[in-house]
């Protein structure tokens, strides 16, 4: 059911060594407003894949999908200055959720972030799923919570309605009215980053490598 929708996916672009802090892993909890999906946009929640956690951290009802290493297949490339002063890349993501007895798919969610995008309830950041129905979800509002520093990044926001995934609901006949910019979840990203030891490790390692072929 691939419509099309992420031509802008990674348009901040790739972390580099340029940043302070690179993510390497972590998770990122969502929790659902299952009851205005199913009446808003006949979308009605049956499961998740078994590689997504129960619960996460936004309570009993959340669920968690983790964020991909910088090696994986589809590998996380987000990095960041303290405070998002700067920052790049995307957040890559494992794992499905279904909805309609199964029949309907989105997944292995990535998050990244378009200027264009950036409104009074909208944050710039968006969600988007690669598989299944291939689409701009959700943009993700104005953090309530935002850490970005050298204990990691955590970001805490509303999930609304792209006008993307608006439009598709409409063409499917899913829902009757536009629906862009409603509030159907929140999020947390609770994402890690190397600790300290290991990056003077890293550095230790770098200098010893560079002594050994000057010999």
């Amino acid at each position: 059911m691939a419509c099309g929708l992420i031509g802008t996916l990674g348009v901040a672009g790739t972390a580099s060594a340029s940043f302070e802090f690179n993510v390497i892993g972590g998770q990122t909890s969502v929790l659902l407003d299952t009851d205005t999906l199913a009446a808003a946009a006949n979308l009605n929640l049956s499961g998740v894949s078994a590689d997504v956690n129960a619960p996460g951290e936004l309570g009993p009802n959340s669920v968690a999908f983790g964020i991909n290493a910088t090696d994986a297949g589809m590998p996380t490339t987000f990095g960041y200055d303290t405070g998002l002063d700067a920052f790049g890349g995307t957040i890559e993501h494992t794992g499905s959720v279904f909805f309609n007895d199964d029949t309907i798919e989105v997944g292995n969610f990535s998050i990244a972030f378009d200027a264009d995008r950036v409104s009074d309830t909208t944050s710039g950041f968006f969600v988007a799923s690669t598989t299944g129905i291939e689409a701009i979800l959700f943009d993700v509002g104005v953090p309530s919570s935002l850490t970005a520093d050298g204990s990691g990044l955590g970001i805490e926001a509303d999930l609304l309605v792209s006008s993307e995934f608006a439009a598709f609901l409409l063409d499917i006949e899913f829902a009757e009215a536009d629906l862009t910019g409603a509030v159907v979840g929140s999020a947390l990203v609770n994402a890690t980053i190397p600790a300290p030891g290991a990056l003077a490790l890293m550095g230790l390692a770098g200098l010893a490598g560079r002594g050994r072929r000057r010999q």
